[in-house]
């Protein structure tokens, strides 16, 4: 099965409207890679971590909360944020999709930071299928609660005061 795309058009007024870029899914062992570097540099900036957060991938980080890595330091985000880029490609003629210019090269085509940074949210919504995320945050939240009525397990023997 071939990787997730999708096209990107710019719809946001300024000098990028009306670009076009083809974003890639990463291939699997590179976004569990991503996914867990994310996750420890979450850690690092202490924010917490699900118990089976790792095997659940870059679906995590949407249980986590994509804000989230606003805590973390920009030296740590930097490299991570600029893989985003590797999955983006621009398409500089619509009718001839077939032509792409990779990043970096592209780089001096795209004029507002604007445009950057939701280039990176798009990639980041091709990854985390908000979907699949939405239904593991809700399947979480129900253990949870299902968890908090249940009888908590004795770990230990009886105190030898009460026999």
């Amino acid at each position: 099965m071939a990787r997730k795309t999708t096209t990107y058009t710019v719809d946001s007024e300024g000098r990028d409207k009306g670009k076009q870029f083809q974003l890639t899914e990463m291939p699997a062992t590179k976004a569990e890679d991503w996914a867990i570097r994310a996750m420890f540099a979450l850690g690092a900036a202490n924010v917490e971590i699900p118990e089976g957060a790792l095997q659940l991938g870059m679906a995590s980080l949407a249980e986590i909360g994509i804000k989230k890595l606003f805590a973390v330091e920009a030296a740590q985000m930097r490299p991570l944020l600029a893989e985003l880029m590797e999955c983006v490609e621009l398409v500089p003629n619509p009718q001839k999709p077939q032509v792409k210019i990779k990043y970096p090269v592209f780089e001096s085509q795209v004029e507002e930071v604007k445009t950057l940074l939701l280039l990176k949210w798009e990639v980041l919504k091709l990854h985390l299928d908000f979907s699949l995320a939405a239904s593991l945050s809700e399947s979480l939240g129900k253990a949870v609660e299902e968890a908090k009525h249940k009888p908590s397990m004795r770990t230990s023997p009886r105190s030898s005061e009460s026999l």
